[in-house]
């Protein structure tokens, strides 16, 4: 039986000065008491608004959107995420088909956007759809083109490639449109998206022979770099970097998992090393918990809970992962961009 995973939609990692606004849009089918379709934007990684198929409306998740926008953009809005959840409700139907499936879980994804870096001016976007946690079809917007490696994609790409007003739509709207409502909202909320708020570094180990992990959460904004240091020299081996994820609050955590023996504890000197907006953490000692510290070399205490992965439901986003391959991104703000059928 296929397994369903929830997962956090990925975001990608930028510097300070180069901001985004992304829209993800999934249509679900055979998860029951599950949304068939939920859409949710995001600026700078935060979220600003959320619609789903259950709750018939889109509403704001953050103070700063809805102190400055009133009832006429939000009933627009929830029109706009009418539309777009019936056109994903024929599109998962014709993704279906085209693999040859009828029961079970499936979920198509669009995951559409724009970034603009605030020091060079230099902008960018990008549109890209997958079918069960893999890539269906991507927008080349250098060459104004959709490209697949997906056979069952193949018919798609040749009907938007021909509708060149539909490519010139999709141009404009990232080069132009996306741009303008990205730089409302930083407007909206430069308080909250401009503050800088440092990470808090912990090492979490179980037990003796389980690995170590260093966590940074709670920081603002997303950018950092987390890396170990053997004996005062960097040290790559055995290092396994985890995902960028959001915490409820709007604030980040990352974490970084290093992989040794007792014994290389014992006779070597590890240490964490955290850097964010110019600021840079280095931690060696584990924290147990009961709150007491002990020199890194020396294993105790319990496993102190690293929540990585958030499982936000209907209150949230989501992503049905089968493999590594479907890497989300994307933004827009006027909702025509999510119309096109596959």
């Amino acid at each position: 039986m296929r397994s369903v995973v929830l997962l956090l939609l990925g975001i990608h990692m930028t510097c300070a000065a180069i901001h985004t606004l992304q829209y993800f849009y999934t249509a679900t089918s055979g998860i029951p008491n599950f949304p068939e379709f939920i859409s949710l934007g995001m600026v700078d990684g935060q979220q600003t608004d959320y619609y789903d198929s259950k709750l018939k409306r889109a509403i704001p998740k953050v103070d700063w959107m809805s102190t400055k926008e009133g009832p006429e953009y939000w009933n627009s809005q929830t029109q706009q995420r009418v539309g777009d959840e019936q056109n994903f409700k024929v599109n998962i139907d014709i993704a279906k088909s085209r693999f040859n499936q009828t029961g079970g879980v499936h979920v198509f994804q669009q995951m559409y956007g724009c970034p603009w870096d605030e020091e060079t001016g230099d902008v960018d976007g990008f549109d890209e759809f997958g079918f069960d946690g893999e890539d269906f079809i991507t927008l080349d917007l250098k060459n104004l083109r959709y490209i697949t490696t997906k056979q069952e994609a193949l018919i798609t790409q040749v009907n938007w490639n021909k509708d060149k007003a539909y490519l010139e739509g999709k141009k404009q709207y990232r080069a132009q449109i996306c741009i303008e409502w990205l730089k409302k909202y930083l407007q909206y909320g430069e308080r909250t998206l401009k503050r800088q708020v440092s990470p808090q570094v912990s090492l979490l180990q179980k037990d003796p022979s389980s690995p170590v992990t260093c966590h940074a959460t709670g920081f603002y904004p997303r950018g950092i770099i987390i890396s170990w240091m053997k004996n005062g020299q960097d040290h790559h081996e055995d290092v396994e970097l985890g995902e960028l994820v959001p915490n409820v609050d709007g604030t980040f955590q990352k974490s970084s998992t290093l992989r040794v023996t007792p014994d290389e504890w014992k006779k070597n000197q590890y240490s964490c090393v955290v850097e964010h907006q110019g600021e840079t953490k280095e931690e060696k000692e584990i924290r147990t918990n009961g709150g007491e510290s002990v020199p890194i070399g020396i294993i105790v205490g319990a496993l102190v809970a690293v929540v990585l992965l958030i499982v936000i439901g209907a209150a949230g986003y989501v992503l049905y992962k089968k493999k590594q391959g479907f890497k989300p991104v994307s933004g827009s703000d006027d909702g025509s961009n999510s119309s096109a059928r596959t």
